[in-house]
Order: C-alpha cells, then structure tokens, then sequence
C-alpha cells in the first residue's frame, strides 16, 4: 500500500471531549471519527485494525471447533419475552416498533436467537456438541456515553454459544473456549488476565473475564503475585482478617461525637485507628404481588469495618437478599433507626431490622458503632454482651491490598484492568426457558447444557492503546497494527535514487507477506514520522540520500530510543527477522 493511495488523517490536537488516552489518540490518529453521542464511524486507518482483530478470532475459534454464522442486529421482542429479558434487562435495551406496531428490539446480545436456532436443528444427541459464533454489530444505550469507544453505544462483538447434552460437556465446551481466548489475546501480544467473575445479568454459575492490564482500566483486578489466583474485584473472596474474636475489655459507653458522622472522623477524634469502626449501610427488599404492588418492606443492616468497602455483588448473593435489594429512603431509615444516617448501629433500633455482619465484624471485639442518636456513637461494643449476634455472617465488602490470598498462598493485590472477553457457562437458563430440548439415546427429551463466550472486538482496539503507548502516540503489536511496517523515504520527490530504493524494499517485503505502506507523500521528515509514530506503527525504516551514499539505512521499532544503521543490501532480511523476533 502506498500512502497516497490510502487515507490518512492525523489532529495535533484531540477534540475537548476525548476523556481518556486512547479516546484522543484514537481520534488523533484518524482511527475514529464521532458521529454522535457514543456512535463512531471507523475510518480506514481503524478498520484495519479491526479487521486483524477479526482475522485472529476467527482463527482460533474455527481452530476450537465453533463454527460461524451470523445473527440479525434487529431481533423480534417474542423471543426476549421467553426469556422475560425483554422487560428485565432495562434501558439498556434499546426498543422500537415497525409500522406494524410489532415490538423489536437491537441486540445487544443474542443468547435468544442462538436458542431459538438451536431448539429448531439441535433435535439429536448425535449433534451434540455445537458451538455457534458470530461477530456482529451490538447497542447498547448507554445512560452516558463516555471514554471514546470503551463505554460506547454501538460497538462490534464476537459472540459464540456452546450447546452440550450435559454439564459434563459443557464444561470441556468451556475449557475449549477458555483456551480459544487466551490463544486470541496471546496472538495480539497483549498483557492480560483470566480472572473469576460474577456472571451478572447474562446469569449462569461459573464464569472468567480477560482483563487486559492497564493503568486507566476501569475494573479492579485482585490477584497473588505468588500464586494463580486472580478475580475480578465483585467476585474476589476477602477472607476474616480476625482468626476468633477476642474477650470483650471495655465497658460499652456512649460516647458524644459532635458533628461526626463518618467512620474517619469518629476515629480521628477518639484517636482510635479506623480499623476499629465499624459502618452501618441501611438497604431494603419488598415483597411484591401479583399486580407488582408492595405488601412488605424488609429492613437490612449491613456492617463492614470502617476501613472496608460494601461490595453490592456479594451482598446481591446474601440469603435473602438475592431476589434484589434497594438502598433504604430517609424515611425508613429514621423509622427504624430514629436518627439521620451517619450515627447508625445495631444497638437499640426503634424497629427490627436484619442484620448482616461482614467475617471480620463478626470476630471484632471492643469496636464503635453509630448509637442511633445523633452525634453519639458507642464505643466498646462486643457481640453477645452487648448487641445480639449478627442475624448472618457473610462475605459482604471488597478485598483489599494486603488481605490474605483465599488459597492461601500469599497476600493479594489489587491492580486495574479493561475487560475484553468474558466466558459464562449459563447451564439450562435459556434452553429450559425456550425449551430448547433434544433426545437422547433412549429417545428421552432432555435439556440443552449452553454456554456463552463474548469478546469486544472494537473495545480490544481500545484496550490494547490504553496498555500501549506514550507521549508521541499509539504503540501497536505487530499483530494488530495498522501497516506492521512504514517505508519513510527523505526527499521522495526530488531523488530517483532514494524512489527506487523505496520501490525495491517495498516489493521485497511485500513479496514476503509483510504488511507495509510506502509514504510516499513528500512530508517533511518531521511530519511525516510524528504522523506514523502518532498512528503507532511498530517498525520503520528511512531511505535518504545520505544514507544510501553509505550504503544504509536506518530501522527504528516503535519503542526504540535510536535507530539502527542496516547495510541496504539486506533491509529486507534484516526487517523480517525484527518481525519474527
């Protein structure tokens, strides 16, 4: 490809709304280009990085055995509303009617037509095993689009579906997939994790994410340093960091906190350390009937030591909270507490409340609370002696840095990540819905085993930039860049002999399947190599008169501090072996 011939679009400058780094390279580049709020259209500089992307899926996916189709972006509401997703799944789900006044939806996923296909053709056991994919157009409306292309409404995903006559099945459907991924992203020469997860809205019982790692990621990703472990922030067990609790040795006083309504100020004022608070968080569940109407509130108190955070996944998974929880209204919370928050505790509510105690806060002894009142709180609170035993002990706040590994090989930390692929194996949760059934070899219906696989094709684009890059601009892998080499000639216009030599390497690393441009544009040096180390392009070469007098010419990768002089002669090999090294 010469330069000439291709589009190429640089800015010195990103537009005001590029929030985060690759959102202003991206855009910088000329990769991408707004059309609205979270909607870009790919310009070919950034298209062809999607389609390397594409092009390593496939491969590794057709590789695992899935094989490739491809779903419609708009969907009929019939089959959401099997799975009851069409009501549940919110905003999110963007919603329209045809002139028919039929009600369809935009995917943003497509568990449910994959399953409608499946209860269709998958009859037999002989046909199983099966896995589907497509790599397909997704919206989702985003309340606020942000971060360029990672929070955007319209994206590009690959999405593959397993089908298995049992969870046995399933689960060698979902190593294979598992593999498959870290295959993918071990070809695009990106730093990641596979770490557990919480299977979210998509549902099922097992599941890993793929975070790539990088500074600016928006996910927490918990791991040991000395061991495999590794989870996503949600689902990260955070073990008792008390092993029993200790014999009470305060008296339980109440103490005057004026105008102290955080775990932080309390203890700065009574020169305690905060770890030895503890954090009331008030929320609520209704019973509902059949009209949707509430016929009974249930009122939560949920304890977390004042150093920690709630974590609103594990709670989501207490006994009795699992069919959803809200946050209690001012309200309620002055109805069975009788003060304003900041000063609650389990000590003396004016109404029962249900009482959920983090490990930790259970093994604590001699430990303040709010005192239902305002501007005092209790001090030397100890379990049975002065407050009733928690109604539940449960794993309810984040890990933290330094928390104990839950496999009990090291100490965690904690370092962020942007989520590229996830893995569920979902088990009957659609097919049992759409009955998605086949017979066995007794001819007994039985219920397809599924699982799901999801990979963000344009959020990689993002991802692998946020990893990758510096002050100049984006630094590609090889794997997915652009162009993999640039051709830089000095006075392209003015010199035959530099235009011949350009032509010449050209068409020797292209003859070797080298994916190389020619700039052949006539900037000036300055220009033309802030323009290709802006776009990131991994290794470049520059024909001048100068150097060929000598009889070289000058490499330089991407992340190199200088260039390399290489006898003309052997440019090419000398290039090709940069490429496979």
């Amino acid at each position: 490809m010469k330069a000439s011939q291709f589009f190429i679009s640089t800015l010195k400058e990103a537009p005001a709304d590029a929030e985060v780094v690759s959102h202003r390279l991206m855009t910088r580049a000329g990769l991408i280009k707004r059309l609205g709020a979270g909607i870009y259209s790919y310009m070919p500089m950034g298209l062809r990085v999607i389609r390397k992307i594409e092009a390593i899926i496939r491969e590794e996916m057709n590789r695992a055995g899935a094989v490739e189709l491809l779903m419609p972006v708009v969907q009929p509401a019939e089959l959401w509303q099997e799975t009851d997703r069409f009501d549940r799944m919110g905003p999110e789900l963007l919603r329209l009617k045809d002139r028919h006044q039929r009600d369809f939806v935009i995917q943003p996923t497509s568990e449910e037509v994959i399953t409608d296909i499946a209860r269709q053709e998958l009859r037999s056991y002989k046909q199983l095993p099966r896995n589907f994919y497509h790599i397909q157009t997704k919206f989702r409306d985003e309340r606020r689009p942000r971060f360029g292309v990672m929070r955007g409404r319209e994206f590009t995903m690959k999405d593959a579906y397993s089908f298995d006559r049992d969870r046995q099945g399933a689960s060698r459907s979902y190593d294979a997939m598992f593999k498959a991924y870290c295959a993918i992203f071990d070809r695009m020469g990106l730093r990641y994790r596979a770490v557990t997860a919480d299977t979210g809205a998509i549902g099922g019982d097992l599941s890993h994410e793929f975070q790539v790692v990088a500074d600016t990621g928006e996910d927490s990703i918990v791991y040991c340093p000395t061991s495999d472990y590794a989870a996503n922030i949600e689902l990260a067990e955070a073990l008792p960091l008390l092993a029993e609790r200790g014999a009470p040795k305060q008296a339980l006083t109440k103490t005057p906190t004026p105008q102290r309504s955080t775990c932080e100020d309390v203890a700065e004022m009574l020169g305690l350390p905060l770890s030895q608070t503890v954090k009331s968080l008030v929320v609520a569940t209704d019973e509902r009937n059949e009209a949707g109407d509430v016929t009974r509130t249930t009122i939560w108190l949920l304890l977390v030591r004042g150093d920690h955070q709630l974590n609103e996944v594990k709670a989501g998974k207490v006994d009795g909270l699992k069919s959803g929880f809200r946050f209690a209204t001012m309200v309620e919370i002055e109805a069975h507490f009788g003060c304003e928050a900041g000063y609650l505790g389990p000590i003396g509510t004016h109404r029962p409340v249900k009482v959920v105690a983090d490990r930790t806060v259970a093994n604590m002894s001699d430990f303040v609370c709010g005192a239902n009142q305002p501007h005092f709180h209790y001090t030397g609170v100890n379990w049975g002696r002065d407050v009733p035993e928690p109604d539940l002990v449960a794993d309810i706040r984040n890990a933290v840095a330094g928390d104990p590994s839950p496999d009990g090989r090291g100490i965690l930390a904690i370092q962020r990540g942007i989520e590229v692929g996830h893995v569920f194996y979902l088990g009957t949760k659609y097919s049992a819905a759409m009955n998605a059934v086949f017979l066995d070899e007794s001819g007994n219906q039985q219920v397809i085993d599924m699982g799901c696989y999801g990979s963000g094709v344009t959020r990689l684009v993002r991802a692998a930039i946020e990893q990758s890059h510096d002050a100049r601009g984006i630094i590609w892998p090889d794997a997915i860049a652009p162009f993999t080499v640039v051709l830089c000639p000095i006075g392209y216009e003015r010199s035959e002999a530099v235009r011949s030599a350009a032509a010449k390497l050209y068409d020797a690393l292209a003859a070797s399947s080298v994916d190389v441009i020619l700039d052949d544009r006539g900037e000036r040096p300055g220009a033309m190599f802030a323009d290709w180390e802006l776009i990131g392009i991994p290794h470049r070469v520059v024909i001048s008169d100068r150097g060929l007098q000598a009889g070289l010419l000058e490499y330089q990768g991407r992340r190199d501090l200088e260039a390399t002089s290489v006898d003309a002669l052997q440019a090419a090999q000398f290039v090709r072996g940069r490429l496979a090294g």
